[in-house]
């Protein structure tokens, strides 16, 4: 019988090694197949050969899609999956704008030209190097060269990391960073204030003069590049990223969408007061904003300018910008929100996903199904609740999940 049973146990293995195998070969297969488009981009064979030869596919990734193989137990990023009161955590954002304040000391000449040619204040470069890195003491563990291959291969967003396969390669071959270097996110992500491959090439700057970009050593090139994708992307110099407020009674949560714009005097107006202390000037009230309610109507409340969707598209994640938007104030100020996070609970990613579909057959939401419950699922599900009678927080909740699963 122990005979049997061993025997049977092999032929589980090697039945389940078979796919597994197939996949690599068919993952060679398409590296292989990207020789010409690296060739475009200036990539040698040498190159190309030497650092492909012995890739393999990272299966322990997130956000891959591969058929026939369960999800992956990996983590998502934090941002998505951890609830605001977890990810703002207010320890972490006090140590790291500690930190910040003796870094504005010790690259003070750096930090102040960086503000003066691209306009980005000193606190926020610091902040997203803080954020991302926790200035440069949690380098990331990945290879990166693996991580970009992997996704353009079986990732969600295989265009987009096609290209960056492609380009990481270009890193290589230029110089700018050696293979073992070349650790990153399991995104793709590298470097001090972590870039793309693409944004490196885009927004890079050599700011200490030494005839490279090096983000990830040079504290200057880093900084100077973070400032530059910020300002590519449009910053506005001596414009806020957001305003704490406190919203009025009955305020309607379904608001909080980037589409509805007025003018921060507008809000305020119609109730939402500011607080922490700053009362906004007349030229401040002129700028336009949208509100952000980011655990629906508990938690804390924000107008957010141009500036805020800037930081944005660094990060896609509201928490994110409101990590390194705080931690940026915090450098200059003690002033935590004014109002606490509650204690909401997150839901998984595939329950935002179902979630989404549901609104999306009811007509409430058009955005894609990623499992994100960003500003336009909170809004959507705003609108459902008030048209099934339902408290409306416009807050992802197991109770609201099971309301749309019955919804006709």
């Amino acid at each position: 019988m122990g005979r049997l049973i061993a025997i049977g146990l092999l032929s589980a293995l090697s039945s389940w090694a078979g796919p597994s195998h197939a996949a690599d070969a068919g993952f060679s297969r398409f590296v292989t197949s990207l020789w010409p488009e690296a060739e475009a981009v200036g990539v040698s064979r040498e190159t190309f050969d030497r650092e492909t030869r012995a890739l393999e596919p990272d299966y322990s990734l997130p956000d891959l899609v591969l058929p026939g193989r369960p999800e992956t137990g990996a983590a998502r990023q934090p941002e998505f999956v951890r609830p605001p009161a977890e990810y703002i955590n207010e320890a972490q954002i006090a140590r790291l704008a500690a930190d910040g304040r003796r870094l504005l000391g010790a690259h003070r000449a750096v930090l102040e030209g960086v503000e003066a040619r691209f306009g980005v204040p000193a606190t926020m470069v610091l902040a997203i190097w803080g954020r991302e890195t926790d200035f440069g003491r949690s380098p990331e563990r990945h290879d990166g060269l693996r991580v970009v291959a992997t996704q353009a291969y079986a990732g969600r967003r295989k265009d987009q990391y096609r290209r960056e396969f492609i380009l990481a390669l270009k890193l290589l071959e230029t110089g700018a960073v050696t293979r073992k270097a070349f650790r990153a996110s399991w995104a793709g992500a590298t470097g001090l204030t972590q870039f793309l491959p693409s944004e490196y090439f885009s927004h890079g700057v050599d700011f200490d003069g030494d005839g490279r970009i090096d983000i990830w050593r040079s504290v200057p090139d880093a900084l100077a590049s973070a400032a530059k994708q910020l300002a590519d992307k449009g910053w506005q110099p001596g414009l806020r990223w957001a305003w704490e407020v406190r919203p009025p009674a009955q305020a309607d949560c379904t608001l909080g969408v980037p589409e509805i714009r007025r003018t921060v005097g507008a809000w305020l107006d119609a109730g939402y007061a500011p607080v922490g202390g700053r009362v906004p000037t007349a030229a401040e009230r002129a700028e336009t904003a949208s509100l952000l309610q980011p655990e629906g109507i508990y938690g804390p409340s924000f107008l957010t300018t141009r500036n805020y969707f800037v930081i944005k598209e660094y990060n896609f994640s509201d928490l994110y910008v409101l990590f390194v938007g705080h931690l940026a104030d915090r450098m200059l100020s003690p002033q935590r929100f004014a109002t606490p996070w509650s204690a909401t609970r997150q839901l998984k990613t595939a329950s935002v996903e179902e979630m989404q579909r549901h609104l999306a057959r009811l007509g409430h939401y058009r955005d894609k199904v990623d499992g994100k419950a960003g500003m336009l699922t909170r809004a959507a599900l705003g609108i459902y609740q008030k048209s099934a009678g339902l408290t409306i927080d416009c807050w992802p909740s197991e109770a609201v999940l099971g309301s749309l699963r019955l919804a006709r």
